[in-house]
């Protein structure tokens, strides 16, 4: 089943982009004097790892923010030593079980994991438990959500009272919390435990629609990562993401773009790939803009700083993709509405 939109968007003249697109012209004092096309508010790709790419891999991009899904604490540092966009909120290193995902993966960077051990419940009274411990260094560094390895493939995970213990220590400073599923039961176990994102889309297994409906009354956030489902060829862990997230976005489920940027050969900004499997899975033009524009985990926006797409918009739902990965960021004081 596809979005209401997207049957009717492919066939009008012009595509509805919704409410977050104003057409306009770039100012006469600015580049590109009078170049006339549409604003959009903050590009942000809400999965990426710089410890990967490199921490000034995105800086020419059209991003305006980048959600970092695990690297070392010294990355952090790091990075917060350096000004410019796109601007980065981290979530820290991998919080796994003793062995589990990613410890000893090749592409896992020296202490981008930090393995909690399980919560004991031997009544310790006021003294911090190893899953509080571990949320307080990742805040201490600067992380303002938190991530947690779920991947029964891999090796050992979470079990339900110490995956319970990090939600709510994390929750009672403020912090959201991303997990990485993968393996059979891995999202009822996320969804239960009152997780507050999923790092992909669910690709390992097909979410029944009762689960599925369950996280979208719950207001959970499902981070797309299609492409890297298949790296742009069919593969049944795509086609299982793609329908998973389809039946999640017509519950009602809060979608967020995001790439893994990092894993295999990926653009460094847009990924019209990205955008196209989004349309694949049921999302009309103006939920694939919602998605990528949305600032979690901030509430705010930068109003400082506007995406200029020029030329004119897309009159089909085929044309977005190309579209979209041809903005560029800019002030937007630069931008005079029409």
């Amino acid at each position: 089943m596809r979005h209401a939109d997207e049957p009717a968007a492919r066939h009008r003249a012009t595509l509805d982009l919704g409410p977050l697109a104003e057409p306009v012209r770039r100012s006469m004092n600015g580049e590109h004097a009078g170049d006339a096309g549409t604003m959009l508010p903050p590009l942000v790709d809400h999965h990426v790892h710089l410890m990967i790419t490199g921490i000034h891999a995105l800086a020419d991009s059209a991003l305006a923010g980048a959600v970092d899904l695990g690297a070392p604490l010294d990355l952090l540092t790091e990075r917060r030593s350096h000004d410019g966009l796109p601007h980065v909120e981290f979530a820290g290193t991998f919080l796994t079980a003793p062995g589990g995902y990613p410890v000893g993966r090749p592409w896992a960077a020296p202490g981008c994991a930090r393995e909690v051990p399980a919560a004991t419940g031997d009544g310790r009274g006021s003294l911090p438990g190893p899953a509080e411990t571990a949320v307080s260094e990742q805040q201490a560094f600067g992380a303002s959500l938190i991530k947690v390895a779920l991947d029964a493939a891999a090796g050992p995970v979470f079990d339900r009272s110490t995956l319970d213990a990090v939600v709510a220590a994390a929750h009672g400073r403020g912090l959201p919390v991303v997990a990485h599923v993968e393996g059979d039961g891995m999202t009822r176990l996320a969804i239960e435990a009152g997780v507050d994102a999923l790092a992909h889309t669910p690709f390992t297994e097909r979410v029944d629609d009762d689960l599925v409906a369950r996280a979208a009354v719950d207001g959970q956030r499902w981070i797309s990562t299609l492409f890297v489902a298949g790296h742009g060829e069919p593969t049944p862990e795509r086609d299982l993401a793609i329908d998973n997230l389809r039946r999640f976005r017509a519950a009602g489920g809060r979608v967020l773009y995001g790439t893994d940027l990092g894993n295999g050969d990926q653009p460094l900004g847009v990924n019209p790939a990205e955008v196209g499997l989004l349309t694949e899975a049921g999302l009309g033009a103006s939920h694939v803009l919602a998605a990528i524009c949305d600032p979690w985990p901030l509430d705010e926006r930068d109003d400082a700083v506007a995406t200029f797409v020029p030329g004119p918009p897309p009159t089909t739902l085929d044309g977005l993709p190309d579209w979209l990965a041809s903005a560029c960021l800019v002030p937007a004081e630069e931008l005079e509405a029409l």
